[in-house]
């Protein structure tokens, strides 16, 4: 587990940066942007499989990746292809969105995945999480997942603006910082409702009569 932060650090930002300063020159810029995907991508469905991550979680993982690959080779050219993951990332955003008005947010099922790690039926989980007290930190939980989409489209909408595609390995460091800074944030996020489902326990098993 200690190696996954540096083979994060590889795979995601290391490589890519080698690929794209090396290979603009030889196969132009949307070759090279491109080109510099395939690690993460590969590095990406690795995990998938040595972890056996077949659940929502790992599903949502490999749905967003396949058809975020499907929108840089349809894009043709560099630009279209950095402004079209503005696009696709404000889409992420809003289906979050979504699951949260059709009360079935997507954190709340990654949160299930979680605890089916550590030994807990998903069914039990799911019939706690949603309980009238508990469900609204899973719901807040989703609209911060939907907030870093949002952001970071934003956020890359500014840098393209900003240094344009011939700046793109400053674009890609960038973006993988702020990444790097919401994955602590909803790190942090995840231990704050973990602890409160425990709480929600604890009072649950104190007055029992209570409990449906």
């Amino acid at each position: 587990m200690k190696k996954l932060p540096i083979l994060d650090l590889v795979f995601y930002l290391v490589i890519p940066l080698l690929i794209w300063n090396e290979g603009r020159d030889l196969i132009g810029d949307y070759y090279a942007i491109l080109l510099s995907t395939v690690p993460g991508i590969l590095y990406t469905f690795y995990r998938f499989f040595v972890e056996k991550q077949f659940n929502v979680t790992g599903l949502f993982i490999i749905t967003t990746m396949l058809i975020g690959a499907v929108v840089d080779l349809l894009s043709g050219d560099a630009e279209a292809m950095l402004w079209n993951n503005v696009y696709y990332g404000g889409g992420i955003g809003l289906f979050f969105l979504l699951s949260s008005l059709i009360r079935k947010p997507i954190a709340m099922y990654f949160s299930i995945d979680i605890a089916y790690l550590q030994g807990y039926a998903r069914q039990d989980s799911y019939m706690l999480y949603t309980k009238k007290g508990l469900f609204v930190y899973f719901q807040l939980l989703n609209l911060l997942f939907a907030f870093r989409s949002f952001t970071m489209s934003g956020l890359k909408a500014v840098l393209i603006e900003t240094y344009g595609v011939e700046q793109y390995d400053r674009i890609l460091f960038m973006m993988n910082v702020a990444g790097w800074i919401f994955t602590g944030i909803i790190f942090i996020a995840y231990i704050v409702v973990g602890k409160k489902t425990m709480e929600f326990v604890t009072r649950l098993q104190a007055a029992p009569d209570n409990a449906g």
